[in-house]
């Protein structure tokens, strides 16, 4: 009885807790502008089940695929033990399943024992390709400090939730076989569970202990694991490991035109139609509204990114295939995708925490721009490697052009270089200093 109250008042405060972190998460993503992603259900449907639920991109990599769909198959087919294990904590039973469930149960459980396992070995393979092997992409500047322990802890999580399965079914194994396990039995002789792994390793690991230090490990295990849980649970919103929530809707809204397509400024384009229009008169064009509210170009700070920019930046997993990638990178420029992504989401959380602190009309005198180096931006090839890599369909280059824009509408910032291009282009109708008549010169030259 004290035992049920105790996980009942832990799950109340863990999910509370837990959805009060995601409310915040919520609010933040919805400081950024209105964009309609909600046409095309059937491909969008089609393209999450593939890229998210099916990790399609990541087996263009097949080793780490291969190790991160044993974490993953792992992380979804748990799911179902925890339903016992609730059931279990608010009844005060043990097992409750097994009876009613019979061979079915035996087959479950020892699919999550499995699957268990080679996420045990997934786990330190990415544990060492950190910290060990010291893979390049997983140590680059941006994942210097608590990237790097945030990555590392959340395995170290994983190892030990795993490591309390096995202490719960293995001390529970040996315990069945003493029928000392508060387990019932399905049939008459039914002296061991029967699961794939515990079934070896029960015996092996416990069995020349006492009843009594079995009793206190399978509890240690039990309790573990849940805890693990809801600390788990918990830590998601702090961490890059909430793309586990976010991938799906994340690739559900992604956006379905080809990746070398721009969206036209309307502002900009009418301007220039009426400019290349001959017919056009400039007079009768209507009086501007002097109550309007200016419009602006760009972003300067987060909530001038759209929404889905926004939650691109909570469902980066800071894999950094999108900087391995990157040509500019690659070539030594201080541009990494994944940084303006990280920065992105760290501008988005310090908003977001002004805003609920001082109200909405605070001012840090900060902006994204703070975050992210002109260097940065202009060093954008605007190749789409990016996009087309990232195994979530985030796009920092469409954060990157919004940026620019920013700069060259609205603080008239731009590298010389392109000044003088676009100088070119309006006085000569090309990027090249010669006007239209000596263009055909260099046909004359002997």
């Amino acid at each position: 009885m004290i035992s049920s109250i105790i996980f009942i008042i832990l799950a109340l405060a863990g999910f509370t807790f837990f959805t009060l972190n995601m409310l915040k998460i919520r609010s933040n993503i919805l400081l950024g502008q209105k964009l309609d992603r909600t046409d095309n259900k059937a491909e969008r449907w089609k393209t999450m089940i593939l890229v998210a639920f099916g990790q399609k991109k990541m087996f263009k990599r097949w080793f780490p695929a291969v190790m991160h769909l044993f974490i993953y198959t792992a992380f979804i087919i748990t799911q179902i033990e925890l339903i016992e294990i609730f059931t279990d904590g608010i009844t005060g039973g043990h097992r409750l399943f097994r009876g009613s469930l019979g061979g079915f149960y035996t087959f479950i459980i020892s699919l999550i024992e499995i699957l268990s396992v080679l996420a045990f070995i997934a786990t330190i393979v990415f544990l060492s390709r950190r910290n060990l092997i010291r893979l390049p992409r997983l140590n680059m500047r941006e994942m210097a400090g608590w990237p790097r322990k945030d990555a590392n802890l959340i395995l170290i999580m994983e190892l030990t939730l795993i490591c309390c399965i096995f202490m719960m079914n293995g001390a529970d194994e040996v315990l069945f076989n003493r029928d000392m396990s508060h387990a019932a039995t399905t049939f008459t002789g039914d002296n061991t569970f029967g699961f794939a792994v515990s079934q070896f390793i029960g015996p092996a690991f416990f069995g020349n202990m006492s009843n009594e230090t079995l009793m206190i490990i399978e509890r240690i295990g039990w309790w573990g694991h849940i805890m693990m849980v809801f600390v788990f649970l918990n830590y998601l919103p702090y961490s890059k490991h909430l793309h586990i929530l976010l991938a799906f809707p994340n690739v559900y809204y992604s956006n379905l035109e080809p990746m070398g397509k721009f969206a036209n400024n309307q502002a900009v384009k009418k301007e220039v139609q009426l400019m290349m229009d001959p017919d056009a008169d400039p007079y009768a064009a209507p009086a501007p509204d002097e109550n309007a509210t200016p419009q602006r170009f760009g972003a300067k700070d987060v909530e001038d990114l759209s929404w889905k920019n926004l939650m691109d930046a909570y469902s980066c997993t800071e894999c950094g295939r999108c900087t391995d990638n990157c040509p500019a990178n690659q070539t030594g420029k201080l541009l990494s995708p994944r940084a303006i992504m990280m920065a992105t989401r760290d501008r988005l959380d310090e908003k977001g925490n002004n805003i609920r602190k001082h109200g909405k009309d605070y001012d840090d005198g900060k902006s994204l721009h703070s975050y992210i180096s002109e260097e940065e931006l202009w060093a954008c090839t605007t190749c789409n490697a990016c996009v087309e890599t990232c195994p979530v369909d985030i796009s920092p280059m469409n954060i990157i052009m919004q940026m620019r824009q920013y700069l060259v509408m609205e603080e008239s910032k731009i590298p010389n270089e392109l000044a003088g291009m676009n100088t070119n282009i309006e006085n000569n109708g090309a990027p090249w200093q010669f006007s239209p008549e000596d263009r055909i010169k260099w046909a004359e030259e002997e």
